[in-house]
């Protein structure tokens, strides 16, 4: 039987020393700051990150180069035959279709690219699922199959503080930026498969935790079919704000009873573009196999 190996990369929120603990392996993400290079989770922690975003430095990312890539792969392979790897979802990042290419050139048979649409907690638990597959004797076509399979079987809701880093970045117009501010809205934002969507605006954080808890539930019930702990995965995420989290955490442990809710702060790649003080809840569906 062959030794599997699971990689991703840290827009899964999956830590160097978390990587260890549970068995994955995982690429940094690259980041230019004022002309210098920084690799999350490597010289670049979240409180460093936050400090420059609010210092207005210019904040752009980027795909791990093709030798990072193939260096790490070339390390892992010296022990295990294969490797599952799970980047950031192609709709997000052309990191994916770089990662499948070399793969296909220079490692076919032995590294599996895996374009199932996840980023950050959904990332992170197709990380741990095909760990679990590889773990129960499937092969790595079979997880590749079954991750591909279940791609659109999962929903992020984000509400977003502040529109100014989408407006930094060209995502909206200022005028529609400036007129946000204005009215105070909270958009709360969607990415279900590949596409980051505007969902719906909230007048209050309050109201767009209402939403956010809503679709999530709508998503169990209309999409997926029933509302039993044993079948879905319901976890949080956010942006710098780690109390205004922990508390949000508890809101959605209350309209979920019975489900065991993971939390871990947004990917840096993420969160350059949303800003600190972003709220995020997902579901999933638990993969049986």
């Amino acid at each position: 039987m062959s030794k599997i190996a699971v990689v991703t990369d840290s827009n899964s929120g999956v830590t160097q020393s978390q990587a260890k603990e549970l068995g994955l392996f995982v690429v940094p993400m690259p980041f230019m700051i004022n002309d210098e290079d920084f690799y999350e989770d490597i010289n670049l922690t979240q409180e460093q990150f936050y400090t420059k975003l609010g210092e207005d430095a210019a904040v752009s990312t980027s795909q791990p180069t093709p030798d990072s890539l193939m260096t790490l792969w070339d390390k892992v392979l010296q022990d295990y035959d294969q490797i599952i790897y799970i980047p950031m979802s192609s709709g997000l990042s052309g990191s994916c279709q770089s990662a499948y290419m070399i793969a296909q050139e220079e490692y076919e048979g032995k590294v599996f690219v895996v374009d199932n649409q996840r980023i950050s907690v959904t990332q992170r638990q197709s990380a741990l699922d095909a760990l679990e597959m590889a773990k129960a004797g499937l092969s790595a076509e079979e997880i590749v199959k079954k991750l591909m399979d279940t791609k659109f079987e999962s929903s992020i809701y984000i509400m977003l503080d502040t529109l100014y880093y989408l407006k930094k970045g060209g995502r909206i117009t200022p005028a529609a930026a400036a007129l946000g501010t204005l009215l105070r809205l909270k958009p709360v934002l969607q990415i279900q498969g590949e596409k980051l969507d505007a969902f719906a605006k909230a007048r209050t954080t309050n109201q767009g935790k209402n939403i956010m808890i809503n679709a999530i539930k709508a998503d169990i019930e209309n999409r997926f079919g029933g509302m039993d702990a044993r079948d879905f995965h319901i976890a949080c995420a956010y942006t710098k704000d780690l109390e205004a989290a922990t508390a949000w955490k508890k809101e959605v442990e209350e309209a979920f009873p019975g489900f065991d809710i993971h939390m871990d702060p947004l990917s840096l790649s993420v969160a350059c573009h949303i800003g600190p003080g972003a709220l995020a809840v997902t579901v999933t569906r638990k993969l049986h196999f």
